[in-house]
């Protein structure tokens, strides 16, 4: 199974054709689903899943992105706010994740559909054959009928392997599955040119990313008991958008209408072609550990989407990194127009730069035959 861009658009290009839409990808937050004391809201919950069931039982395939577990488990955990430090975080995700797939099931289960629990981290995106069996899972799950709840595997995700926040994942899913839409739940109804409270004004329509230039999103709002807030949704849905797959950011409450393909949050418009999730995990997400700078001609191999870089075009190495890391990639301007996973060390490049394959493999061994980034590894920015 091929994990390259699909090189299309989505079909779906404004709100009002959602209900059109053969296969959606839908976020929710925590603060969406939660109590005022921090417990998961049986009302909130069960609004969610009446109104994901109405759009499914027209033919939608819905995959359901869900905050909540570390919420869902402060309680039996005897806390009372989120917790600051990783161990605890993940404790609380461990107790709380069945408790939030026991009402989901419950819920969903009144409208006779069946649901299925999908645990990620960012690791699993990375990898191209977990990436491959990630993606073979959830199709396999739609065409059996089943509505998959994803949540990233805070129980063991490091910060190192972490997505976040689901704003991301969710971006990343909706590309994993080639979905025709990224809809994004929170408890803000939209984005707005300012604080509402101000007098700011809804913003209905992105086009391109730069319409957001003069918007303080730091004023929208936050989340209480989640990890992001309006900064974070609208990031992931320019990712979304940015690559090919339009996204619309509105509150929970507004999530009938938004299936229902109502006037109500703010859309973002789907540009350039579509990327694999993998792809737009190494452009926006990955976190870079060294450089490399390359002459003219690989800059112009490598833009063309077709080639793998090779020593012979390398003019400099910067950084600490081992094999497997994320590098950036640097024309012979200094601009950096790509991001890719390295197969080699830092401290075993300087003595390759500028050969031939060929004359690495007589000078340093057949191991040393291999690219330097395969082309199955590189994002263009």
């Amino acid at each position: 199974m091929s994990v390259r861009a699909t090189k299309t658009l989505s079909a779906i290009t404004s709100r009002s054709q959602l209900p059109k839409a053969q296969r959606l990808v839908v976020k929710v937050g925590s603060s969406s689903l939660t109590t005022m004391d921090g417990g998961i809201s049986r009302e909130r919950l069960k609004a969610l899943v009446d109104a994901l069931a109405a759009a499914a039982g027209t033919g939608t395939e819905i995959i359901l992105v869900s905050s909540g577990a570390v919420a869902a488990g402060l309680a039996p955990l005897g806390l009372v706010k989120r917790p600051r430090d990783l161990a605890t975080q993940q404790a609380a995700a461990a107790v709380g994740q069945g408790l939030l797939l026991a009402q989901y099931t419950t819920e969903f289960a009144g409208h006779g559909i069946t649901v299925a629990q999908v645990l990620l981290t960012a690791d699993d995106l990375r990898r191209r054959q977990t990436y491959t069996n990630a993606l073979r899972s959830l199709v396999r799950l739609l065409n059996l009928g089943v509505l998959p709840i994803v949540n990233e595997n805070d129980t063991v995700a490091t910060h190192e392997i972490r997505f976040g926040d689901n704003d991301r994942l969710a971006s990343l899913v909706a590309h994993l599955v080639k979905a025709d839409a990224l809809l994004l739940f929170s408890d803000v109804d939209s984005v707005y040119d300012a604080h509402p409270r101000h007098g700011g004004t809804r913003i209905p329509v992105i086009q391109d990313p730069s319409d957001l230039d003069a918007v303080d999103l730091g004023s929208a709002g936050e989340a209480g008991v989640g990890t992001g807030g309006m900064v974070t949704k609208v990031e992931a849905a320019v990712m979304s958008s940015s690559s090919g797959i339009p996204a619309l950011v509105t509150s929970a409450d507004n999530a009938a209408a938004a299936l229902r393909g109502r006037d109500v949050g703010t859309w973002f418009a789907a540009r350039n072609t579509r990327r694999s999730a993998r792809d737009v995990w190494l452009a926006h997400l990955a976190k870079p550990r060294g450089k490399l700078s390359i002459d003219a001609g690989a800059t112009r191999a490598v833009r063309s989407g077709q080639n793998s870089l090779l020593a012979a075009g390398i003019t400099a190495v910067q950084g600490e990194f081992e094999a497997g890391d994320a590098v950036e990639i640097c024309d012979q301007h200094g601009k950096v127009f790509a991001r890719g996973l390295v197969n080699y060390a830092s401290h075993e490049l300087p003595a390759m730069l500028g050969r031939t394959t060929n004359q690495l493999s007589t000078w340093l061994g057949e191991g040393y035959e291999r690219s330097v980034v395969h082309v199955d590894d590189l994002a263009l920015l």
